[in-house]
């Protein structure tokens, strides 16, 4: 297994952050990947990207606050995007690196996407991991129901079968091992033994606040990534991404490659065949944007 560094940074009303930090290649200036995790997710969700990729790439594998980690909040009210990105935006001021290359999946996605839009220029290359500028909304209400809806499980096969009644319809074809292995990234063993989801419930509330519903619209943040290398994975079951925002964020970024991952919904975790081949695609279109001396290896 890949080593990293636990790592921390402040956010602007004082939570410590926590990401990991999978070292890179020496001698080479290629920017780090940043990898922004789902609703509920942690960096645990990008093992199998980081430890593939580290070495050749510096990884950096981002918990947002209240999972993971990374610090609660005080104030339920602030887990939304735009304190995200006050956070994401204070870290990428705390690494000192002039570009970087962003791998999101769904609120990740989003979250590159108001990166793109608030800092011009601070991306070299972004991979959307299901999700668009217009969201489905039977995807939306299947998260609104299950997200902060959590409960304690004695066992890991108890948890990874919980996992597997809600999320069936995601993976069709896994198996006891699997969701065994997604129940270990999606919740965490407490100090009392109690198995738990490892996110803080109270995401939920502004998710559910009246008026959430309306949201705001992406397609300039989308827009904003302009004429950088740009992937979007799909899961050919998603109820989130449907296959017409994907066509259409197509005519709008004509540089968009779409891949689809077979037999998968919201969302593929980036460990399927298709999903590498889709990642390691755009890395070295990444590779290609940059200045000789960055693509040189060691």
């Amino acid at each position: 297994m890949a080593g990293y560094e636990d790592k921390y940074w402040w956010s602007q009303d004082g939570l410590r952050l926590h990401y990991r930090d999978y070292p890179g290649p020496q001698g080479q200036d290629r920017p780090p990947i940043l990898c922004l995790p789902g609703l509920t997710r942690n960096a645990r969700d990008f093992e199998p990207v980081a430890e593939r990729l580290s070495g050749e790439w510096r990884v950096i594998c981002v918990e947002l606050r209240g999972r993971g980690e990374s610090a609660y909040a005080k104030d339920p009210m602030s887990y939304v995007p735009l304190v995200y990105l006050q956070d994401l935006l204070r870290l990428v001021d705390e690494l000192g690196v002039p570009r970087l290359v962003g791998i999101g999946t769904s609120l990740g996605g989003i979250m590159l996407m108001l990166m793109a839009a608030t800092r011009r220029g601070c991306l070299a290359g972004a991979l959307l991991n299901d999700i668009g500028p217009d969201l489905a909304p039977e995807g939306l209400e299947r998260i609104r129901r299950n997200v902060g809806s959590g409960n304690h499980h004695p066992t890991w096969v108890h948890a990874a079968r919980s996992v597997a009644e809600v999320q069936g319809m995601i993976y069709p074809r896994y198996r006891l091992k699997d969701w065994l292995r997604l129940a270990k990234r999606l919740y965490k063993l407490t100090s009392q033994g109690r198995i738990v989801l490892d996110y803080d419930q109270r995401i939920a509330e502004p998710f559910r606040a009246p008026g959430s519903e309306a949201g705001f619209d992406l397609w300039p943040a989308f827009e904003a990534f302009g004429d950088i290398p740009l992937t979007l994975v799909r899961g050919a079951l998603s109820d989130l991404l449907a296959p017409q925002t994907a066509s259409a964020m197509q005519a709008r970024l004509p540089q968009l490659e779409l891949v689809t991952v077979p037999n998968v919904g919201h969302a593929p975790t980036l460990e399927e065949p298709d999903a590498m081949a889709a990642i390691d695609a755009f890395l070295a279109k990444v590779l290609s944007r940059l200045p000789a001396d960055a693509t040189a290896r060691s």
